[in-house]
């Protein structure tokens, strides 16, 4: 007869293969199911735990599924109005140096009404870090066509599919800041997979390691899904996800060192 664990077997700190980050608050999250807004956050507070850097950090986020982040993440965090987190992250930056300060955006609040506090902030290269979660869609608001929306993709603005005559390309914000001679490190990851949570994570690091060099600004971009926003189940959003949203927001790393690589 096979021998019998005990509970105390099993609670034993030597047998502990993983456990939540204290940097993540204990309340239940929020999100739709199979969103991966929960695993970016969770990769973001373990590099700061990792790093012992919690009560010298400061996260800004504004508005959208991004203001959620006030609930989950156990460090002092700031409200700003919507679009304007980078603007808002300047000041602190400014203010607190010593601090590790970044923000924490969707694609609506970053790419649309915050196109200029992004683009402006990358380019006069301040020295903080954002984590721009891209889902192709406003997520919390309905549904609506984003800057990030491919084309033919439908939303609830955009019914018959995006048609780029009317309603414009899609922008690749990341690859756009990365030619502003301030940013040092921008990348584009995801979470959907172990493995890439796990580069994730090191894309996370990496950004938050510059930061404290003072080498000016560092992004990484999560590609996520919203299968609320797709009208599809989980499964079929991560799928969807790797056949479209990957060719056309490409993983891996844009700008190192403060240099392009070359593709």
């Amino acid at each position: 007869m096979a021998d019998t664990i005990t509970k105390a077997e099993i609670i034993n700190p030597e047998n502990l293969v993983y456990k939540k980050t204290s940097m993540m608050t204990n309340n239940v999250l929020s999100y739709c199911p199979g969103c991966g807004h929960g695993t970016a956050h969770r990769i973001i507070m373990e590099v700061i735990d990792e790093m012992g850097l919690q009560a010298k950090t400061i996260g800004v986020a504004p508005v959208g599924c991004s203001v959620l982040a006030y609930d989950f993440m156990n460090i002092d965090m700031q409200q700003a109005a919507h679009g304007r987190a980078p603007a808002l992250a300047t000041a602190i930056k400014r203010l607190h140096p010593e601090k590790t300060v970044f923000t924490y955006q969707g694609d609506g609040d970053l790419a649309a009404i915050g196109t200029a506090e992004t683009i402006h902030a990358a380019n006069r290269g301040e020295n903080f870090t954002i984590f721009f979660i891209n889902n192709g869609i406003y997520g919390m608001t309905g549904g609506q066509m984003a800057p990030t929306t491919l084309e033919g993709m439908k939303s609830s603005t955009t019914p018959y599919g995006r048609e780029w005559q009317r309603m414009g390309h899609p922008l690749k914000m990341t690859e756009l800041i990365a030619q502003l001679p301030g940013t040092y490190y921008v990348t584009r990851q995801a979470v959907h997979t172990p493995v890439s949570v796990r580069k994730a994570k090191k894309a996370v690091r990496t950004a938050i390691e510059l930061q404290q060099q003072n080498k000016g600004l560092t992004f990484v971009e999560i590609v996520s899904n919203c299968n609320s926003g797709w009208k599809m189940t989980p499964v079929q959003a991560n799928q969807w996800m790797v056949d479209n949203m990957f060719p056309f927001y490409p993983l891996g790393d844009i700008k190192v060192d403060g240099e392009l690589v070359k593709k």
